[in-house]
């Protein structure tokens, strides 16, 4: 048994693939085309070269059905999520949350469940660090 590699970071096609996937469950390489076909002209080849990296890279896993290959995420959506925020801010913002935050705000895109959210956050953070 070969030692999986912690997933390095994800091309924006990279992601697109990973959505269908994760959207899709166990999908051939034809299934995945076919879903990307729809709103991105990419040759089948672009397709299964991305492919083929994002196994390499440890984010996609594939077994063998009869004579085809089913691809499935070998990374969860959640997990993948928080490594892409945590790349995020260590790279652009320099580790720190209230940019991204106050973009958001400036922004006017923070709904009233944001908010909510954010509240009980930062509610059970105070709560953390009074214990």
């Amino acid at each position: 048994m070969t030692e999986r590699k912690k997933p390095v970071g994800l091309s924006a096609a990279e992601w697109q693939i990973m959505t269908i996937v994760w959207d899709g469950g166990p999908m051939a390489l034809g299934d995945i085309y076919g879903r990307l076909e729809n709103e991105i002209r990419w040759a089948y080849s672009t397709v299964m070269s991305l492919v083929r990296r994002m196994v390499c890279k440890g984010w996609l896993e594939y077994r063998r059905v009869g004579n085809s290959f089913l691809y499935e995420p070998a990374v969860a959506r959640a997990k993948a999520v928080k490594s892409a925020i945590r790349e995020f801010s260590d790279r652009v913002l320099g580790g720190l949350l209230s940019p991204f935050v106050a973009y958001y705000a400036e922004q006017d895109r923070l709904r009233s469940e944001d908010l909510a959210q954010l509240e009980e956050i930062l509610k059970a953070q105070r709560e953390k660090r009074r214990a």
